[in-house]
């Protein structure tokens, strides 16, 4: 309806107009040279509209085929445009299908039509890596590194190959540099963290280690690892502070205060570490400096005293007794320590060599051995270091497992693993004189 009006308006507007000039009177005359032309206003008015346009559309004609080039390379250019984000498209698909054929080819077609842009590199990128042509995605990674725009994307996967390959060296260098170009990202500072430890520079992982990570671990590595005395000395304390709790944290701090000549202070140490989280190798070291029998049993007695009810300290009292021939007090700490509930295997070994000292060779003593190493055979696991991510056993505190690489993940446990097999223990039957499950 609007444009009926329209047409209807325009078509008043002409109409008057050529009333108008029609109504004009007069004529005009142009003489040229011995040619001499006449006419009435309206002819020649109407003789002046033709030729305006006319004019008009000539020029219009002239403009749109010196333009035709500019005018084909732009639709050549939209229809790249849109054919490129069509195999973009399906380069996604095909990437998220995990179709390796489909992917490179699509994504191919997308740097043909939309030159290479962050997006195309990228896709050609994981394209490669998906199809196992690690040269395509490191050259595709490395295009995009040398871009301003996605300098951190190509790092970021040249970081990864390295990994994938155990090539740590440069993969430290390719995380250094994504760093440089996008500071102060946690994915990048936990990967730092990672290749920091796989190299072994402990001091390295204690910088670039945040509050998810056992700092005091790193830390304690580090210190072992300082040759020089002053840096590892603070170090040792750094490890010990982050986490007083930590065993080897502890020892690392007391073993430099010792080589230092500082006794009184490491044995402070290895004491409060003691109250917080008793553990046999903190015993050991606070008992190296006594032989004397006697002697152990008082410097485990002031070790012990702040935390005496605890299952290590009970075992640890129970065990210098017996070496300094008391077996009624390490009777005593040690069945102390089973009614607490303590079943591990070493507690009913301690009981057998308990019975054997007090009880000798006699069939109440060789009683007593025997149900004592019959218990130890189905008794609990003694502690060991457990990997609190992976839940494998190692022998050794290490500051990351061995075997999952997780800093700080070793925690002394005597839960055995879930997914570690259960393993036959040989125990030594002396009436029988052999070995006994």
């Amino acid at each position: 309806m609007r444009r009926v009006l329209y047409f209807l308006l325009a078509a008043i507007v002409v109409l008057v107009v050529a009333w108008f000039f029609a109504g004009l009177p007069g004529r005009i005359t142009a003489q040229i040279g011995n040619i001499t032309v006449e006419a009435a206003i309206p002819v020649v008015a109407l003789g002046l509209l033709l030729a305006f346009v006319v004019l008009f559309f000539l020029f219009r004609l002239i403009g749109g085929l010196i333009r035709l080039p500019w005018h084909l390379d732009r639709w050549r250019s939209a229809r790249q445009r849109r054919l490129g984000d069509v195999a973009v498209t399906r380069a996604l698909l095909a990437l998220a299908a995990g179709e390796k054929a489909g992917a490179r080819r699509e994504a191919h077609r997308a740097r043909r039509m939309l030159s290479d842009t962050p997006l195309t590199l990228l896709l050609a990128a994981e394209a490669g890596r998906l199809a196992g042509r690690d040269d395509e995605a490191e050259a595709a990674f490395r295009r995009l590194s040398e871009r301003d725009d996605a300098a951190f994307l190509g790092y970021r996967g040249l970081l990864r190959q390295a990994i994938a390959r155990d090539d740590w060296a440069e993969a430290a260098v390719f995380a250094r540099q994504a760093e440089a170009v996008q500071p102060g990202t946690d994915w990048l500072r936990q990967e730092r963290v990672r290749l920091a430890i796989r190299a072994g520079n402990w001091a390295e992982a204690t910088q670039l280690a945040d509050g998810a990570v056992s700092r005091g671990a790193l830390a304690a590595a580090a210190s072992e690892a300082e040759p020089d005395k002053a840096r590892a000395l603070k170090l040792a304390r750094q490890a010990w502070k982050d986490d007083p709790a930590l065993a080897p944290a502890a020892l690392a701090y007391a073993a430099r205060l010792r080589a230092d000549g500082r006794e009184s202070r490491a044995l402070a140490v290895i004491r409060h570490s003691w109250t917080l989280a008793p553990h046999p190798d903190l015993a050991t070291f606070a008992l190296a400096p006594f032989s004397d029998t006697l002697a152990r049993v008082k410097a485990a007695q002031r070790l012990t005293e702040a935390n005496p009810t605890h299952s290590e300290s009970r075992l640890l009292l129970a065990r210098t007794s017996l070496e300094a021939g008391l077996t009624g007090e390490a009777r005593h700490q040690a069945e102390a320590a089973r009614d607490a509930g303590v079943n591990q295997r070493r507690l009913w070994l301690l009981l057998a060599d308990i019975e054997a000292r007090d009880h000798g060779d006699t069939e109440t003593g060789r009683a007593a051995q025997r149900e004592a190493l019959r218990r130890a055979a189905t008794a609990d696991p003694d502690p060991q270091w457990h990997c609190s991510v992976c839940h494998v056993s190692s022998p050794a505190w290490r500051a990351a497992c061995p075997n999952c690489g997780s800093p700080g993940g070793l925690q002394w446990s005597a839960d055995a693993p879930a997914s570690s097999p259960v393993q036959a223990v040989l125990i030594h039957d002396p009436e029988r004189g052999r070995e006994v499950l």
